[in-house]
């Protein structure tokens, strides 16, 4: 890793410490994301830097000082962009996790809109690391995630009634990363 990478990540690493080192589980699963992103990085060959910060950022938007909108994506990545973050980190901050199918259904799917989504492995390997990492930073396999997440929200939240749609993008996701690693391993 170089000089450049480790500083890089090493940032968005300290923003993140910043903003969720007081809020427990999501701290612990912030850095199982980070920790889980740089061994598929590393695995699949994809930019080291972008998913590592990506991943050590994604949950940044459920701290407090930073909400705005209440829709978590969104508000870090609005804080990242804010803040002169490259476009392709906010970006992945923003669509984490299948975030477009929420934002549409809570009205915010224009303001979205101005991060880039993109159809990628990179973008599917955020959405998998943080799909394959539980509450309290341990791992999990997406289907445990995915049934925590529904429990964890309720049925009749926004994501309870956007999985129909939600549901098998992440599904697909994963099985896109978990296809490429058994040819890689």
């Amino acid at each position: 890793m170089s000089v450049q990478t480790r500083a890089f990540v090493t940032a968005a690493r300290e923003v993140a410490h910043d903003l969720l080192a007081s809020m427990g589980n999501r701290w612990l699963h912030t850095a199982g994301v980070a920790d889980r992103a740089g061994e598929l990085a590393d695995s699949l060959g994809l930019d080291h830097d972008t998913l590592v910060a990506s991943a050590w950022l994604h949950d940044i938007g459920y701290a407090a000082r930073i909400k705005v909108t209440g829709f978590h994506p969104l508000d870090g990545a609005d804080h990242l962009a804010g803040r002169g973050w490259p476009l392709s980190v906010a970006a992945q901050v923003a669509h984490h996790s299948g975030a477009r199918f929420v934002a549409a259904a809570r009205g915010l799917g224009e303001h979205l809109a101005a991060y880039p989504y993109e159809d990628s492995l990179l973008f599917d390997t955020l959405t998998y690391a943080d799909q394959t990492v539980g509450p309290t930073g341990l791992r999990v396999t997406p289907a445990a995630r995915h049934e925590e997440m529904l429990l964890r929200h309720g049925p009749d939240s926004v994501n309870a009634k956007v999985d129909h749609l939600r549901g098998p993008y992440l599904l697909e996701a994963a099985t896109r990363v978990e296809s490429l690693l058994r040819v890689t391993h």
